[in-house]
Parts: C-alpha cells; structure tokens; sequence
C-alpha cells in the first residue's frame, strides 16, 4: 500500500534543520525501493491558493491557512501496513522539531 507523508515544520527553517535536509533517509529508502516519489516545496508565501465559488475562480497569494506549521515537502512510500509508514516516518530528520502526517493513498 502507498502512504503520503506530508512534512511539516515552522515556516522559517533553521540554518541547521536546511543543512541537515533529510540526512540521507531519502536516499535509503529510494535503494530499498520503498521510496516512490517525494520532493521538498517552495515557502508558503509562494502558494497561490484556488477556489471556485458560485462559478467564479477566486485566487489568494499565500497558504490556504494561516498556521505556525506549514507543510514543506512530501514523501510517497511503499510499505507493507500503516505501521511500516509510521517507523520510517519517525525516523525522518523533521520529526524531530516538526510534523509528519502519514495518510494511506486511494486506489
């Protein structure tokens, strides 16, 4: 089953937490072939947020929310059972001063 990690941390990473990226826990499981896919985003202020209300396209500069954490980057894995996603979301780098939420994929 695929899982979506979705990596969240404050809005202003620490030079430490920038240098120290993923720590190579990308790169392990991309040669386990658990890693499907993933990729770090841009700031929250470069996010151009769409709705559409009463036929009309309705564009906001910035995130949908205005929160303390904001998702920075995202990871799809291949795992066996929601407890294979939890163990290696844990031992992702930003778990350690963020967020990771782990979500089994549709389909």
């Amino acid at each position: 089953m695929r899982y979506l990690l979705m990596i969240a941390g404050s809005e202003e990473p620490t030079p430490e937490q920038l240098a120290v990226g993923c720590g190579g826990w990308s790169e392990d499981l991309q040669e386990r072939g658990i890693l499907v896919g993933g990729g770090g985003l841009h700031p929250p202020a470069t996010a151009t947020t769409v709705r559409v209300r009463g036929g009309d396209v309705l564009l906001t500069d910035g995130p949908f929310a205005e929160t303390k954490d904001q998702i920075g980057g995202y990871a799809v894995l291949e795992c066996a059972n929601l407890d294979e996603a939890v163990e290696h979301a844990s031992r992702h780098p930003a778990a350690a001063y963020g967020t990771i939420e782990v979500r089994p994929l549709l389909g």
